[in-house]
């Protein structure tokens, strides 16, 4: 009972502290008479939101949809080097430093490249939001196999477990928790390529549609665009904690036990 209230207390405080930088920012352009054209207020925002959802909507569930399918091969891609560099520390002498380097491009400069590649659309977007996100998923995943305790791989090893057997039943559970704080991390940074591609190099999606919003000194339906895509992020991030406390509730324990004292 006292973890369920310590829960709500959490929520409201945070749901509160949500609300509180609203009413602020709202009443602030109201005393200081500030331009729609600087910043728009919250309210007038909604408006927007709720007058144009129809033109929105169309934009929406395109970066929505490139940015998830950009984050699933970025996840597929990530796991697959992450268990690699892992698991061997000759993959790791060999290919982390490339992945460093690759992970240090500004990824606005890859999108012209993906354009003559792909040509401009959906595919520029995609690839965008997966190469965002691969590395974080790959370092996470990597750490987590690579600092599994030696002792509970000498027991394996006394039950003539093989490499993959060490592997698969301890490394990757050991790797779980590092893996679900990788994907909250890659789910935010998959749509910020996203975005970056598509105001570059698409004529849909929530990137485009503020490009357009702002060329027309439109404002408030840019910052609609940015509410969208907190929105859309904020939501993919509660669905991966869900998960996270599904599946690695083990790793939480610690925890529990504190809120439980």
């Amino acid at each position: 009972m006292e973890r369920l209230l310590d829960t709500v207390r959490t929520r409201a405080a945070s749901i509160a502290l949500i609300l509180g930088v609203f009413v602020v920012w709202e009443v602030a352009c109201l005393g200081f008479r500030v331009s729609d054209i600087i910043l728009p207020r919250p309210s007038q925002v909604v408006a927007v939101l709720v007058d144009r959802w129809p033109a929105i909507a169309p934009h929406a569930s395109q970066t929505l949809y490139t940015t998830l399918v950009g984050f699933g091969w970025g996840v597929l891609v990530g796991v697959a080097l992450g268990v690699l560099i892992g698991s061997s520390r000759l993959a790791f002498q060999t290919a982390y430093p490339l992945l460093v380097g690759i992970s240090s491009i500004p990824k606005v400069a890859v999108v012209p490249i993906f354009v003559l590649w792909c040509g401009a659309g959906t595919v520029p977007a995609v690839l965008t939001a997966m190469i965002i996100c691969i590395f974080p998923i790959v370092v996470n995943v990597a750490t987590g196999i690579a600092t599994v305790e030696p002792e509970l791989e000498d027991v394996m090893r006394t039950l003539r477990a093989s490499k993959l057997d060490i592997l698969w039943n301890v490394g990757l559970p050991r790797a779980m928790p590092y893996f679900f704080a990788s994907l909250k991390v890659a789910i935010t940074l998959a749509f910020v390529g996203s975005v970056v591609a598509e105001t570059v190099a698409s004529n849909r999606g929530v990137g485009n549609m503020m490009m357009i919003a702002s060329s027309s000194f439109n404002v408030p339906l840019v910052f609609a665009g940015l509410f969208l895509l907190a929105a859309m992020g904020v939501s993919l991030y509660v669905i991966f904690s869900l998960i996270e406390r599904r599946v690695t509730g083990w790793a939480h324990r610690k925890t529990d036990l504190a809120v439980a004292t």
